[in-house]
């Protein structure tokens, strides 16, 4: 973090770039799941529909992070919340994959994707609910809460970063399966599926980079970082 402080450089570029690069993520894994996979679906006869919801809520789940343009206990209530909303499209998006999987005849949990995904949203829940209990309701004393910050910044940093690694290798293992089944190796859907993972390796890159970034003197007159309670 103070490397990137060294440098003078603040959150606000990396933000911009991280936003555009979540709607490029948002764009590429709809027309894949709906224009080459088919669409999608929660219950259907045709159960592929059923596994393409997976991967769509998954990369919404990863698109919360911070720099919205208010004031700072507004900011803090949305990133509680925007986490909150991520934390269930996570949980409804491991659902989907079991559920395709139960009904399609496919073991469950037998890749290191499934592994990582799964304790990712683990970890990521256990995240969500200590900066609840300390930072909003019923709050944590404040000596508490000034040694607690950093370690909870640090760990949201790490959960995120495990959901990227837990996308790429859905991508990966689910294009390998394609490519075994017939897909064409060179063809306009996986040079796609690829392209989407190089973009979700990079945004996580740069949340990361706004995330450890101080914000611009016209963003925040102090940093955002502090540990005063919400309520």
């Amino acid at each position: 973090m103070g490397i990137v402080s060294r440098l003078s450089l603040s959150a606000r570029p990396f933000t911009y770039v991280a936003h555009v690069l979540a709607l490029a993520v948002a764009v590429m894994v709809l027309v894949w799941c709906i224009h080459f996979r088919g669409g999608l679906a929660f219950e259907s006869t045709d159960k592929s529909l059923i596994f393409n919801t997976h991967p769509v809520l998954m990369l919404i789940a990863i698109m919360s992070y911070k720099a919205l343009p208010f004031a700072k206990n507004v900011k803090k209530v949305i990133h509680l919340v925007l986490h909150g909303l991520a934390l269930l499209f996570g949980i409804f998006g491991i659902y989907a994959a079991f559920k395709f999987h139960n009904e399609s005849g496919f073991p469950n949990l037998y890749s290191f994707h499934s592994w990582v995904g799964l304790g990712t949203i683990c970890f990521y829940g256990l995240q969500w609910i200590f900066g609840f209990a300390c930072f909003f309701f019923p709050g944590a004393e404040p000596n508490f809460r000034r040694s607690s910050l950093p370690w909870h910044v640090l760990t949201g940093i790490m959960a995120y970063l495990l959901a990227i690694l837990a996308a790429m290798l859905g991508f990966l293992e689910k294009l390998t399966f394609l490519e075994d089944a017939g897909l064409e190796k060179y063809g306009t859907e996986a040079f796609l599926v690829n392209f989407m993972s190089m973009v979700v390796l990079f945004l996580g890159i740069f949340v990361c980079l706004s995330s450890i970034s101080p914000p611009s003197d016209a963003d925040e007159p102090h940093h955002e970082h502090d540990y005063t309670q919400i309520m």
